[in-house]
């Protein structure tokens, strides 16, 4: 090699890192054979190895691994994104006649996939109130290929039955999935109460730090290597970079999880007897209609909070602007605490009459706790409150 170009190229291009302590990046897109035979084989699948970066990468593989072992399951298949895994197990499991039975209580644009895109393919899309079995067993039947639900409920917090869902749809021959993104599995793990699929919205807590968008799905192998199918044909696959940052992450999601869950605990305990706030919501209530269901699926209730001020749009507006140390964004799971207003951020899409029967108000206000000091969240809250409530009272009283 005596060329400069082919020096700048070649040289030092293989570098072993079996013996690093922190696991390496593998920002690559290709992959080297022994041979065109060796090639062959594993684009067959008749031997095992990388083939390219939309397949597989080792990086992405070790995350994989690691949030299947947490969830309790065979394997998982990582995505760019949350939706591209909702996607990718709608890609995988319906068909043209058979139908999709879905709570309302879903991240609003879980609904707006299943009913304004694979609807067009001919999948009949079912909405069903999260805890009433009675809709679900109406809505389930042998054209059934999924049913996906979301618990607790993001922003309301209702609590799904999984295990009574799953019998339901299993006695027609399909399957469960179930957005576990509130809880992560350090705090629920639905595989053992009959799910078929766990899926994770993975850029919230596993990350937990805001720094990147991602999806995984966790399940038995022979669903997986569907998944896996999904992003060989179609590509939602996600970046080396963006899985070590998640796999690094998991090293620390127990500690983050239950710190937050301990401070969301106390907030939202402060906030049921706060006079300026109306309605609270939060599964870790001893007054949660489902507060028995709860304690058998969850370890914990989690670190969102949901509560209303005032009756109005306006109201709940001038709280969230009122906030100084909480920010202002859409994301949950954050180390940092933050607020959003569900019914023109995340459910937005939905027409008024679906957000009112899905019980997403204008006054309604979703706090998705970090790992600040609960005594500054609380003062932080408190001024809003009382810069929203207050003055109002004032201008009362003058008229």
């Amino acid at each position: 090699m005596n060329g400069s170009m082919t020096q700048a190229v070649r040289v030092a291009q293989f570098q072993d890192s079996s013996d690093s302590f922190c696991e390496p990046i593998a920002l690559t897109a290709a992959y080297v054979f022994e041979s065109a035979a060796d090639a062959a084989m594993r684009f067959s699948g008749a031997s095992c190895g990388n083939v390219y970066s939309r397949f597989t990468n080792p990086t992405v593989r070790a995350f994989e691994r690691r949030l299947a072992v947490l969830e309790g399951a065979e394997d998982a298949v990582a995505f760019s994104s949350g939706m591209a895994a909702i996607a990718a197990i709608a890609h995988a499991r319906l068909q043209t006649g058979a139908n999709v039975v879905c709570s309302r209580d879903v991240f609003g644009t879980t609904l707006t996939a299943f009913r304004s895109y694979f609807a067009k393919f001919g999948v009949d899309v079912r909405i069903v109130d999260l805890t009433d079995l009675a809709q679900w067993y109406a809505a389930i039947d042998d054209r059934t290929s999924l049913a996906f639900l979301e618990t607790p409920s993001n922003p309301l917090q209702q609590v799904a039955d999984i295990r009574a869902v799953a019998s339901l749809v299993h006695a027609h021959g399909g399957l469960l999935a179930v957005d576990n993104t509130m809880l992560t599995p350090i705090l629920q793990k639905p595989l053992l109460f009959g799910a078929d699929l766990v899926v994770h919205s993975a850029g919230k807590y596993i990350d937990g730090q805001g720094r990147c968008v991602a999806g995984v799905v966790a399940g038995p192998d022979v669903l997986m290597e569907e998944m896996r199918a999904v992003t060989r044909s179609l590509g939602p696959t996600l970046s080396a970079m963006n899985a070590w940052l998640l796999l690094k992450s998991l090293e620390t999601l127990e500690l983050r999880v239950e710190a937050i869950a301990q401070s969301t605990q106390k907030l939202a305990n402060w906030l049921k007897g706060r006079r300026e706030v109306g309605a609270v919501y939060y599964s870790g209530f001893r007054s949660h209609l489902q507060r028995g269901l709860a304690e058998h699926q969850q370890r914990g209730a989690g670190g969102v909070v949901s509560f209303e001020v005032g009756d109005s749009r306006e109201s709940a507006w001038a709280f969230i602007d009122a906030l100084r140390l909480i920010s202002i964004a859409t994301n949950i799971g954050d180390t940092r605490s933050m607020v959003t207003h569900p019914a023109t951020t995340t459910h937005g899409r939905l027409t008024a009459e679906e957000r009112s029967r899905a019980g997403i108000h204008e006054s309604l206000v979703r706090l998705s706790v970090g790992l600040e000091s609960v005594d500054d969240l609380q003062a932080d809250i408190e001024q809003a409150l009382l810069s929203v409530v207050e003055p109002s009272r004032a201008s009362f009283t003058q008229e």
